[in-house]
């Protein structure tokens, strides 16, 4: 049982409009050259948009138990600039870049301290719970639009 606030599990913060979600670099998150393996940046990123999507007040989870549909990544553009390694703090920094009727587009950079390790530019698509398109609830959109425009959710 969480008696204590500091027993919660991590939560980012909005600052700007832009979503900050940090983490540490495990040995698990490592491959055999002590760096992270390649795709556990896309680990990172994704749990860095879906706490983005929960800190924003947009509820997955009843969207997705509700069969009103749910987030899939349709489109994915990642560039690996340096190696993060074991131990590092890094910061995953979340901004909506673009708004459509079915899918946002969101820019992440994986940070080290004012150095970018990796940068990506990820589509997420609505989808019904047949696996179709499908357009984002009205409120999720208006989120988003606060988002685009720097403005903290309230």
């Amino acid at each position: 049982m969480v008696k204590d606030a500091e027993d919660r599990p991590f939560a980012g913060r909005f600052v700007d409009g832009e979503h900050r979600f940090a983490l540490r670099v495990y040995f698990e998150d490592t491959d055999l050259t002590g760096v992270v393996y390649h795709a556990n940046y896309l680990r990172f990123m994704e749990r860095a948009r879906s706490d983005m999507l929960r800190v924003a007040g947009i509820d997955q989870r009843a969207a997705q138990e509700g069969d009103e549909g749910y987030y899939a990544v349709a489109d994915l553009a990642i560039r690996y600039r340096r190696p993060a390694k074991l131990d590092d703090a890094l910061l995953i920094l979340s901004r909506v870049r673009e708004i459509r009727a079915a899918s946002c587009v969101i820019h992440q950079r994986v940070m080290r301290g004012d150095e970018v390790v990796a940068e990506a530019d990820v589509t997420a698509a609505f989808l019904s719970p047949d696996g179709r398109p499908r357009r984002q609830p009205r409120g999720w959109i208006e989120i988003f639009e606060r988002l685009k425009g720097n403005q903290i959710p309230s």
